[in-house]
């Protein structure tokens, strides 16, 4: 099976540390999904159509939810895109031990997922 092509959405000032995990997840023999680093590194005027051409591009969106995700402009504007170009999203509880906020832009019965290995193949697997 091909492995799914993943964007990360998370929150740039809070959150890096989280995406370095799920990239390092990525990397693992038996993981379902790669990542090509595609965040958008300096912000620019047109930071939002590249956005949308690298969402586009990927089979399934990552939201990494943390404590600062519902005050994070970028992400629920990734989120929107994946929304309106109809790419498959979920989202991720990133700290067990914090409480995690959704986007601006999440739907109400848009649920966190608890983030674990097994979780992350059934939720890429499309078990949602």
């Amino acid at each position: 099976m091909a492995k799914k092509r993943t964007f990360i959405s998370f929150d740039y000032d809070h959150d890096a540390r989280l995406k370095d995990l799920l990239v390092g997840q990525a990397k693992n023999p038996d993981s379902p999904f790669e990542i090509t680093d595609m965040s958008i590194k300096e912000a620019s005027p047109d930071w939002k159509d590249k956005a949308l051409t690298r969402i586009k591009g990927c089979d399934v969106v990552i939201v990494l939810c943390g404590e600062h995700t519902n005050t994070a402009t970028g992400v629920s504007v990734e989120l929107e895109i994946a929304q309106d170009e109809g790419v498959s999203y979920f989202l991720l509880w990133g700290y067990s031990d914090k409480t995690c906020y959704k986007p601006k832009s999440a739907k109400s019965v848009d649920k966190i997922y608890k983030w674990t290995w097994d979780n992350l193949k059934s939720l890429i697997g499309g078990a949602r």
